[in-house]
């Protein structure tokens, strides 16, 4: 059994007010952790906020050892955990380097992974530089992670190479929002983007931990929806509020993610791959 308690914080980030944004991330970070989480996800540019107007964010932006990951590291070394969330990265210096929309798992020993968002969407486009750290995956105390950011689940091959490179859990920080579906909710009340990530946990055999916005902030809504989906395909936890902040916490055993990939005796999706017909490529990798 490798049992953990996944925490979802699925918290609003208004305009304006990067070090308020700061303080509500680490208390839900605590409140999650005091309810039995071991490892918290947080959204997408949960710090500042989330916009892609560079002129907003020059001034906001932070460099990888900046006062987010501070206090995210302390609020884990704190509770004996691990931190997963969104914030607005600067590399180089202010008015002369790029901006990321980034990703960072953090413990108290420090920064375990760092992730820059691969695909940008819409005007993000305009923002932030593309992502240049690849897919990376890393060991936790509790098991091997890896990390992706909202439109980066819309490629297929972000799942899949995370899975193939050993991640029991895949954290996403996202911040939801209308435009892309034409469908609606299902009858779980699921919202498309969550109906996705559903169904690649399942394709992929890994756990998928999303985590929105939620709420209505400078112009944008929110879809909130946050979800934890399993290996089978099942739900976890969520779907979370799809109007404002909710807090919840599962218990799962990652070991599923390793136990998914043999269905049955002549039913196992990772040996079935016809890998002499087609795969994947991490960098030089052959997976």
């Amino acid at each position: 059994m490798n049992t953990v308690g996944v925490g979802l914080a699925q918290i609003g980030a208004p305009p304006g007010d990067p070090q308020a944004n700061r303080r509500r991330s680490v208390e839900a970070a605590t409140a999650l952790f005091g309810r039995g989480a071991r490892i918290v996800v947080l959204p997408e540019l949960c710090v500042p906020w989330y916009t892609a107007d560079r002129a907003l964010l020059e001034g906001e932006a932070e460099p990888l050892d900046g006062p987010t990951v501070e206090a995210w590291c302390a609020a884990a070394e704190a509770h004996d955990g691990v931190i997963v969330g969104g914030f607005c990265e600067r590399a180089g210096d202010a008015g002369d380097g790029d901006l990321y929309n980034s990703a960072v798992a953090v413990s108290g020993d420090g920064v375990l992974g760092h992730y820059r968002k691969l695909h940008l969407f819409d005007s993000e486009k305009l923002c932030f530089a593309p992502g240049d750290l690849g897919l990376p995956t890393f060991e936790t105390p509790f098991g091997r992670l890896g990390m992706c950011v909202c439109y980066d689940l819309r490629f297929v091959e972000v799942v899949r190479v995370l899975a193939l490179s050993g991640a029991d859990l895949i954290c996403v920080p996202t911040a939801w929002i209308r435009g892309f579906d034409r469908r609606g909710v299902d009858d779980g009340g699921l919202i498309p983007h969550a109906q996705g990530a559903l169904l690649q946990a399942n394709l992929s055999q890994v756990f998928i931990a999303c985590v929105s916005q939620a709420g209505d902030f400078d112009g944008l809504h929110f879809l909130g929806s946050s979800i934890l989906a399993g290996p089978y395909g099942q739900v976890e936890a969520g779907p979370l509020a799809r109007d404002g902040d909710e807090l919840q916490v599962a218990s799962v055993d990652l070991g599923d993610a390793a136990r998914a990939q043999v269905r049955s005796e002549l039913i196992q999706p990772r040996d079935d791959r016809r890998t002499d017909v087609y795969g994947v490529t991490l960098g030089s990798q052959h997976l």
